[in-house]
């Protein structure tokens, strides 16, 4: 799975979840949904971290840095012309699911150390860091060169929700209603494959990575397992409740321990590891979900949208995940 090592390398807490950087799952978030102005019109005010933010009249030159910003202003009709590739995509840096939105290819900025001047030289109107940090000097000296939206109110570094980060940026480009639509069609992405799937329902789930450091596993906050609740799916109750680590979603799980994993399915993938890494350990192979088939390794693109956690990207992992987790648990 690739995943920016700028990010690793700069929060050793976040490894395991940022792969987390995408935080928000497709569920409501804890922090409340950001005030937005009426209808699309301008003046637009949203409030954030750092105080409400008002964009005049609708952005021509948009730049979008945070996780996911570039691919959900797209998905209501902009067309940033500078954007951050998180996940190393390359070219417009967006995943198979967001291919051909842009019309012309955007500048690609950094990551946690954006070029400040690349930026300004963009000219932009309108900065996006909504999924981000929410780290205040990285905001101000945004802030210095035209008017950014960083993350909601109450919100905490790298854990906006799909719901937030969509609700501002789309209140911002004076779209709000394509906003509600576009979120509508994650909810009924979801409520078609749950509904279709009822034997899903009360079954327990454990979502796990592991990295060179080792392994751990995912608990709600970080967006991994409320997407797989999603599904109809509870999380496994002997994850909930090991301690977390410095991230707040995430627990440490040690190689001699990994049957704590143990579930009625479990989602593993490897954050910057062959998949074999996970597949030929033997502590994984002993694993009864592992032995009976109820255990599902994904990598690639697959693991990229069932942890970016954005629309578009959800709406892909629903359609990769349905037939492996079909296979896994069948009817």
């Amino acid at each position: 799975m690739r995943f920016p090592r700028a990010v690793l390398a700069a929060a050793a807490a976040l490894v395991l979840a940022l792969t987390g950087c995408a935080s928000g799952a497709p569920s409501p978030s804890a922090t409340g949904t950001p005030s937005s102005s009426a209808a699309g019109a301008f003046p637009a005010t949203v409030d954030t971290a750092f105080g409400a933010v008002t964009v005049d009249k609708a952005p021509q030159r948009i730049v979008a840095l945070g996780w996911g910003d570039a691919e959900v202003a797209l998905a209501l009709g902009a067309q940033p012309v500078g954007a951050s590739d998180w996940l190393g995509f390359g070219g417009d840096g967006q995943g198979p699911w967001a291919q051909g939105l842009y019309t012309t290819a955007p500048t690609i900025i950094g990551t946690m150390e954006p070029s400040y001047e690349a930026i300004a030289a963009l000219q932009p109107d309108l900065i996006l860091d909504v999924r981000s940090s929410g780290d205040k000097d990285r905001y101000q000296r945004l802030s210095q060169i035209t008017t950014t939206v960083g993350i909601p109110e109450g919100g905490e570094s790298w854990l906006t929700s799909m719901e937030d980060q969509v609700d501002l940026i789309s209140t911002v480009l004076g779209v709000p209603e394509k906003g509600k639509e576009l979120l509508a069609k994650v909810d009924a992405t979801y409520s078609d494959v749950a509904a279709a799937h009822p034997q899903w329902k009360g079954k327990t789930v454990a979502a796990a990575a592991k990295t060179s450091e080792g392994w751990g596993a995912y608990i709600k906050g970080g967006g991994r397992v409320e997407t797989l609740e999603r599904f109809g799916f509870v999380q496994s109750p002997t994850i909930a409740a090991l301690p977390t680590d410095t991230s707040g979603f995430t627990v440490k799980i040690s190689s001699e321990n990994l049957d704590q994993l143990e579930a009625d399915l479990i989602v593993a993938f490897p954050i910057y590891l062959e998949t074999t890494a996970i597949t030929d350990d033997p502590a994984w192979q002993r694993l009864a979900a592992v032995q009976q088939g109820r255990a599902v390794v994904i990598d690639g693109d697959v693991s990229n949208a069932f942890s970016a956690s954005t629309p578009l990207a959800s709406i892909y992992a629903v359609q990769q995940l349905t037939p492996l987790f079909e296979k896994a648990l069948p009817a």
